[in-house]
Parts: structure tokens; sequence; C-alpha cells
């Protein structure tokens, strides 16, 4: 027997089996007659035995093709299993995945992530739901959610995939107007662009030991899309995601030793859906990808 078998031959073994001669097999088959005569020409000279006897009616199996038939229909049936098993998968990983994130993130981080998703999960779609505030995953709100704060909840699942990194920042046109701050004392002289009911600047500026008021802040807002467009625009001096003053080289990152914490990213997801084909498929490829993207 030829060492290197070849195992696609057995349909067509099978076929004139059942079918008892090589016009059976071949219209079962879907192929020529004379393709059919040559798969079992060919399965009979790697095996160095005949499987059959060509008689004016057609084909007699001999003792030896009767022998191979239970092995072959078990692998032909294996096979199929298999195929069948394959087709599950990928039907598993098609439909539908909703997914939250902040409006920095939508907007800035995932577009390029979702471009690389697309060719990589060609069936899923993504309902992409851009809100501050957290979705709520115990409702449905949506399937996987890009939060900043780990939850609480038992019943969901969180890991922690990367950290965003802030930085001051301005545009180009403001510094070349105003000037540029050298020390952390000097962001007091200028311009500056924060928030409106969220006290975290208010409380960082008080850590480093400086009595800052919202009254310090020309613009305030708690829309952080409008606060970006803002520094963009030239009216001063805001703070940013760094993958966020990434996407224009107009702006530029100020006060490098200014201390600035790091904002954790945690991917969530309901415990009970985790194992969703299509939804594992999602969160593995944002677990690896976002990293990467920042």
């Amino acid at each position: 027997m030829n060492s290197s078998f070849d195992w696609s031959l057995l349909p067509t073994f099978l076929a004139a089996l059942e079918r008892g001669s090589l016009l059976g097999a071949s219209r079962q088959m879907g192929i020529s007659q004379p393709t059919a005569g040559r798969h079992i020409a060919d399965l009979e000279a790697q095996l160095g035995k005949v499987l059959f006897e060509r008689t004016g009616r057609g084909l007699r199996p001999t003792a030896l093709a009767l022998e191979l038939a239970g092995p072959a229909r078990a692998m032909q049936s294996g096979a199929m299993a298999l195929a069948e098993r394959l087709l599950d998968t990928q039907a598993q990983q098609a439909g539908t995945v909703r997914l939250s994130a902040s409006q920095p993130v939508a907007c800035y981080l995932l577009p390029p992530v979702l471009a690389r998703m697309r060719e990589a999960l060609p069936a899923i779609q993504i309902e992409l739901v851009v809100s501050n505030q957290v979705s709520n995953l115990l409702q449905r709100e949506a399937d996987i959610a890009l939060r900043m704060v780990q939850p609480a909840q038992a019943s969901l699942v969180a890991k922690r995939i990367a950290e965003v990194t802030l930085s001051a920042c301005a545009s180009t046109a403001y510094l070349a107007r105003r000037g540029t701050p050298a020390q952390p004392p000097d962001l007091l002289q200028h311009e500056l662009i924060g928030y409106d009911q969220q006290d975290d600047l208010l409380r960082g500026f008080a850590a480093m030991g400086f009595p800052v008021t919202k009254e310090h802040f020309s613009l305030r807002t708690d829309d952080l899309i409008a606060a970006w467009e803002a520094v963009r625009a030239g009216l001063g001096v805001g703070f940013a995601a760094d993958y966020t003053i990434d996407t224009d080289p107009a702006v530029q990152r100020l006060l490098p030793t200014l201390p600035l914490p790091c904002l954790p990213i945690w991917l969530t997801v309901h415990r009970e859906i985790r194992n969703s084909g299509r939804i594992r498929a999602v969160y593995d490829f944002l677990a690896q990808a976002i990293p990467l993207a920042l």
C-alpha cells in the first residue's frame, strides 16, 4: 500500500459499491464516468489489490471491497460530522453583537479596531452604544462593555485589558499665541478647558496643592468630544487621552511630569452569554486588539 494514501478517493469507492456501476457512481458524485473509473483505478493501485471485477452488467465488489466498506463508511460519517461541526462553529460566529463604549473610546480608539475586526469576523455586525454612562449589562442594554471602572456585580465577568494614559494638551496655534507652560503652576496662567459637573480635575489640582475652582476654567463641559474639539480649536489647555491626542498632529502634549492618573479599561460581559460564539469572538478580538491600539 502506498504510504501517501489518497483518502479523497473513498467517496467514489463507496458510490461505486452502492450503485454497482461506474455510471451510477459518477451520477451520485457529480463527476464524469471516466473520472469515476480513474478514481477506482487509482485506489486499487494504491492498495495493490483489485476492488471490483468489471462485468458486462457493471461492477462486482471483491471480498476486499466488502471488507473495506465498513471502515470507509465510518470515515465518511466522521468527515461529515466534522464538516457539520465546522459549519455550526461558523454559524455561531455570525450575527449581531451590541458593544458599549464611552464617546472618546467609540470615536477615536475603536474605529480602526472595528475595521480590523470587520476583516477578521465578517459575519458579525456591531451595534455601537456610544455613551459616557455605564450601560447596564444585567438588563442586556449591551452584550459587551468597555468600562473605565470595574463592575461590582458577581454576574458580570470583567477583564482588565489595558490602561489609558492622559496628558495636558493644547493646539500649536494656542501655544504660539499664549506660550507653553513649563511647570504645573504655569497652568493657572492659561485658559483652561475642564468639566462642568464632574470634579475630577478640581480634585487633581487640589492634590497638587493648587486651590483651583470652577472659575479657573474658561470653558466647562462634561461632553468629552466637545472638550477635545475646543482644544483643537485653540480655546485653551485641556486634558485628553493620549490615543485621542495622537489623532491630531496640531495638538501638542504638555508637562510630561504632570501627575495625571491612568485609567484602566475593563472589558466586561455578562457571565451567562460569554460562551456565545459570536460574543466570545468579539470579546477575544477586543482583548487582543485594544492593547495594541493603545
